[in-house]
């Protein structure tokens, strides 16, 4: 990979991992639309990797303070807490896209990677992101996300190993349904980045050290590098306008986006 096309993709990845407009689907059509070669599965962990530092450092004060009460109610036998509830809750909410995941592991890395299901994903969910928006009632916080909620949540997540889907995206409209305010349901979908991600780049990680190729490990450093410089500025920036201005300019984004995708395979 050339210098350029890691800075590209680094950036996308890091600048749509966290928006609700799929880091995947952008992943996958960069090279086909910039005349690259396609990076691989081993380089798109690896700029996952570099958003998960981002986001593990831009809440860290608030992980900090769900592993403390967590492991203090659980092995302590404490009284459970708001932090221990909800680091219950990302671990349950975590569960569903774990074990998808392991069964549909081929098939993600295959089939479902092609552009036509890239182009309906981002359109369908895209206008499933802005009904839910457009109907929330956007009244309750994090603290009274009940079991049912969770788990709702959770199976909402599995629809993100459709590339095109956006993880955040279908957790956040998941998260939206259930009445959560754009920020605390934008919260709870960054923190479930932080399991999901760090478990599905270990496993990819695992199977390169194992495997007997040759890794350009330097290209991948930097990937994650520049990832998570963008992911990092894109967090912050993200949960300080988005009660303001909503998931339109997403959803708009979204349907350009599969539009052009859709004209690109069967009129250009």
């Amino acid at each position: 990979m050339s210098d350029i096309q890691i800075l590209i993709l680094a950036l996308v990845q890091g600048l749509t991992e966290f928006l609700p407009i799929s880091s995947s689907a952008h992943l996958i059509l960069a090279p086909h639309l910039l005349g690259f070669a396609d990076q691989g599965l081993a380089f798109d962990v690896a700029v996952h990797f570099g958003s998960l530092l981002a986001v593990v450092g831009y809440f860290r004060k608030d992980i900090a303070a769900i592993l403390r009460d967590w492991f203090a109610s659980t092995l302590r036998k404490a009284p459970a807490m708001d932090n221990s509830r909800l680091g219950w809750a990302v671990i349950l909410g975590t569960i569903p896209v774990v074990i998808a995941g392991l069964l549909l592991q081929h098939l993600v890395e295959t089939e479902l990677r092609s552009d036509l299901i890239i182009a309906i994903a981002t359109i369908v969910f895209g206008l499933l992101l802005w009904w839910a928006d457009h109907r929330a009632r956007r009244y309750r916080e994090l603290d009274n996300l009940g079991l049912l909620d969770v788990l709702f949540i959770g199976m909402a997540q599995v629809l993100a190993l459709i590339p095109g889907t956006s993880r955040s995206g279908i957790t956040m409209t998941a998260g939206l349904m259930l009445g959560l305010t754009r920020e605390a349901a934008a919260r709870f979908s960054f923190l479930l980045a932080v399991p999901t991600i760090l478990m599905s780049a270990g496993l990819v990680t695992l199977e390169l050290v194992m495997a007997n190729t040759t890794v350009d490990w330097a290209s991948l450093g930097l990937g994650v590098l520049l990832s998570w410089i963008a992911a990092y500025t894109c967090i912050a920036v993200f949960l300080k306008v988005i009660e303001r201005i909503g998931m339109l300019p997403f959803v708009i984004y979204r349907l350009v986006l599969g539009t052009v995708i859709l004209w690109v395979l069967y009129v250009h």
